[in-house]
């Protein structure tokens, strides 16, 4: 059992419906939920309420739910930075790595998947989804998920696929795809294993068919027909650049959202990522379906792809959630970094007032709850999990600073301390869950043997 008071933080950006913003402002945690947000706690809490409670000072510090991630290839903080790939456009980047990716086996999955969740911990992350669609070598979904269980995020992993080689027309190469039955054979044992739909639940399993240009269109419904049977979310690429689009347009003889909508791939419980060159008509189609998207600017930026057109999304209605993409395409994994981005970028295309430092945070924390279907976080409101980020304002980023709660203008990147579930996953910027320098030993020397 739980029970904690994070006492006297200088504020609190709640992220709760009516926006509150608690100036010295103490949360109260018990059994991994928020039982009580205001000042002064501590004079109120009786009996049970104070039986063995640890408090957690937070004078001089910002707190806010935990940042969500929406869209990640944990895997590939293992292929940083490679030379080939480093200013290369999608497609010629994807090719460019699938022979490297298809050396991976479990050790590999799980070691990046470790250093990943722990570089997103750092920067603010409790919950992270994660799109991994190659399994060579013996790998699985749980080499993943058993490194989330280390690091102590809550997770949403999504079991991706390929299924079109390059014989049959397709962009991967042939050792990297797997036989359709087989791959809808392995999402429903995921699911049966792992999947929690519960209030609180650590760990939710989806299905995600890597893109419409590497499944065919009979996976993609026929998957999508598997997640609702099933009761899980369905996620994939779409719209990322023009290439896409073209290929889109010359395979199926329509733009990206009509393929989405012919095929069933609409609706509250599907979220695509990217979405950078969707047009005004399928963005009013995703905003009619409640159709999630996982906006990643930096990736976008790596690669050339273009700036998403989050405020018009936004603005009609369309679910918006953050996501730091593959470290491949990154080179990072910081999702405090990639809120700002967000930000900065919709300034670039919209102007100075398009967006604040207070919606991107919301699109970080919130948004990205709500594109996973989790109502149950995102959120400093009672009977909400207590998922939360304390950001230290007394350090250089901060000095100067007017506003504490515009951390993405000026602020720190890296959290003071974490929660996950009422769980202390950071403490003074240290992970307390791994051994953090020998996870990145490990990761090292398994790099320079694919090298």
């Amino acid at each position: 059992m739980t029970n904690i008071l994070i006492e006297n933080a200088t504020l609190a950006l709640t992220m709760d419906d009516a926006g509150s913003e608690i100036a010295n402002c103490d949360i109260h945690v018990r059994d991994g939920v928020i039982q009580a947000v205001g000042p002064n706690l501590r004079a109120h809490l009786q009996g049970e309420q104070a039986e063995g409670l640890a408090v957690h000072r937070a004078d001089g510090c910002l707190v806010t739910p935990g940042l969500v991630n929406t869209h990640h290839h944990l895997y590939q903080t293992m292929t940083r930075a490679v030379p080939a790939a480093q200013d290369a456009l999608l497609f010629g980047w994807l090719q460019s790595l699938y022979p490297i990716w298809g050396r991976f086996g479990p050790r590999e999955m799980h070691s990046g998947a470790v250093i990943g969740l722990a570089e997103l911990a750092l920067t603010g992350c409790t919950l992270s989804s994660d799109h991994m669609y190659i399994f060579p070598n013996g790998a699985r979904l749980e080499d993943s998920i058993e490194a989330a269980q280390r690091v102590g995020l809550r997770f949403h992993p999504t079991r991706g696929a390929m299924s079109i080689g390059e014989s049959k027309g397709g962009l991967p190469p042939d050792a990297l795809v797997e036989d359709e039955a087989a791959i809808l054979e392995d999402c429903i044992r995921l699911i049966d294993a792992h999947h929690d739909p519960r209030d609180g639940s650590m760990l939710r399993v989806g299905v995600a068919p890597c893109s419409p240009f590497s499944v065919s269109t009979d996976l993609m419904r026929e998957a999508a027909l598997l997640a609702r049977d099933k009761g899980v979310m369905l996620h994939t690429h779409l719209a990322e650049n023009d290439e896409d689009i073209a290929y889109s347009l010359e395979k199926f003889g329509c733009r990206p959202g009509e393929y989405a909508r012919d095929l069933g791939w609409l609706g509250e419980d599907v979220w695509h990522a990217h979405c950078v060159k969707l047009d005004a008509t399928e963005i009013d189609l995703f905003a009619a379906t409640r159709t999630g998207v996982a906006h990643c600017p930096c990736s976008n930026c790596r690669l050339g792809s273009g700036i998403a057109p989050v405020r018009q999304m936004r603005d009609q209605g369309v679910r918006v959630g953050l996501g730091v993409d593959g470290s491949a395409s990154n080179d990072l994994g910081s999702l405090s970094a990639e809120a700002r981005q967000l930000m900065l970028l919709q300034r670039v295309q919209n102007g100075a007032d398009a967006m604040s430092a207070r919606e991107a945070l919301y699109i970080a924390t919130r948004g990205g709850a709500e594109v996973l279907g989790r109502s149950d976080c995102g959120q400093i409101a009672v009977g909400k999990r207590a998922d939360l980020a304390i950001w230290d304002l007394q350090g250089l980023e901060s000095a100067g600073s007017w506003d504490p709660a515009a951390i993405l203008l000026a602020g720190p990147q890296k959290v003071r301390d974490l929660f996950v579930e009422g769980k202390q996953i950071v403490r003074d910027g240290e992970m307390q869950t791994i051994d953090l320098p020998q996870a990145i030993k490990e990761q090292n020397n398994l790099a320079k043997d694919l090298m």
